[in-house]
């Protein structure tokens, strides 16, 4: 259900942008095609963000692999389908179809074993998968698994008009579909209509970015095309962020609270040092996951 609000919380001064990115075209899983905008040259910037993957396939060939069974260990998965259907699967009893507009959040722990197979011979598979770092001392939880479909997803009208979707964190009094400790994570999904704009408060200490994946926005003066990632300043003044759409334009905003620890990534193992690596290694090739 979508709620008009009756009023908002200002932003005074608006963050600008660092730095404008259009990632990089590759694959993964068993060939599926993506576009990756954050990996590792990112991720002290980006803390607690480890990863952020784009994926926009109409062709069947480009999708339908999918990603078979592979592990995990030492962090978060956020997966927005915007598009198709996708079945997980995983080691510790795990089940779910994920459907156009739902999340799947995944907490990979101290280690799983999943699978995100396409429900889908054909048409458009479209979204989003963003990998969150977890802190030190909760690298070692139990795994779980969380689905929110749709229409589970809490979201509301602007003042000026734009549709907002809190897939995590919280905008404007109203708490998202996702809530985690430590990082803090705010995903928002904004939907514009011509000429509008929209402000979100941050906490000055957060790192954050937004990605336009349909139309164009600008920050302080600054335009920000389609298919183009947005890395946000960080300053003591500034309260949040504004973005002015001049045309229907479609936008993920996401930031959260940087952990400052040690990141050492081995493909699907995030730890702290290189000894926890190699143990994860360990862990997995004798059946501990």
């Amino acid at each position: 259900m979508t709620t008009r609000i009756e009023t908002e919380n200002t932003v005074l001064h608006s963050r600008q942008v660092e730095q404008i990115l259009t990632g990089i075209a590759t694959s993964d899983g068993a060939g599926v095609k993506l576009t990756r905008l954050l990996d590792h040259e990112l991720q002290a910037r980006l803390d607690p963000f480890l990863m952020l993957d784009a994926f926009n396939n109409d062709k069947a060939e480009d999708y339908i692999a999918g990603f078979p069974n592979h592990p995990h260990r030492g962090f978060e998965t956020l997966t927005y389908l915007l598009a198709g259907r996708m079945r997980h699967s995983d080691n510790a009893g795990h089940h779910g179809v994920l459907e156009s507009g739902g999340i799947q959040w995944m907490c990979a722990g101290q280690g799983i074993i999943h699978s995100e197979m396409p429900e889908q011979r054909d048409g458009l598979l479209a979204g989003f998968q963003l990998w969150i770092n977890l802190p030190a001392e909760h690298k070692m939880q139990a795994p779980w698994y969380r689905d929110v479909q749709n229409n589970e997803i809490p979201e509301y009208v602007s003042l000026q008009g734009a549709l907002v979707r809190i897939i995590a964190g919280h905008s404007q009094g109203m708490a998202g579909a996702i809530q985690r400790p430590v990082t803090q994570p705010l995903f928002l999904d904004l939907h514009f209509a011509d000429s509008t704009a929209f402000s979100q408060p941050l906490p000055a200490e957060h790192n954050a970015f937004i990605y336009v994946y349909s139309g164009e926005v600008s920050v302080a003066g600054q335009d920000i095309a389609a298919n183009s990632m947005a890395i946000l300043t960080t300053a003591a003044a500034d309260d949040g962020v504004i973005v002015q759409a001049g045309r229907s334009s479609r936008i993920i905003l996401v930031a959260g609270a940087p952990l400052h620890e040690p990141i050492v990534q081995h493909g699907p193992f995030v730890m702290n040092t290189r000894q926890e690596i190699a143990q994860a290694i360990e862990d997995f090739k004798v059946g501990r996951f």
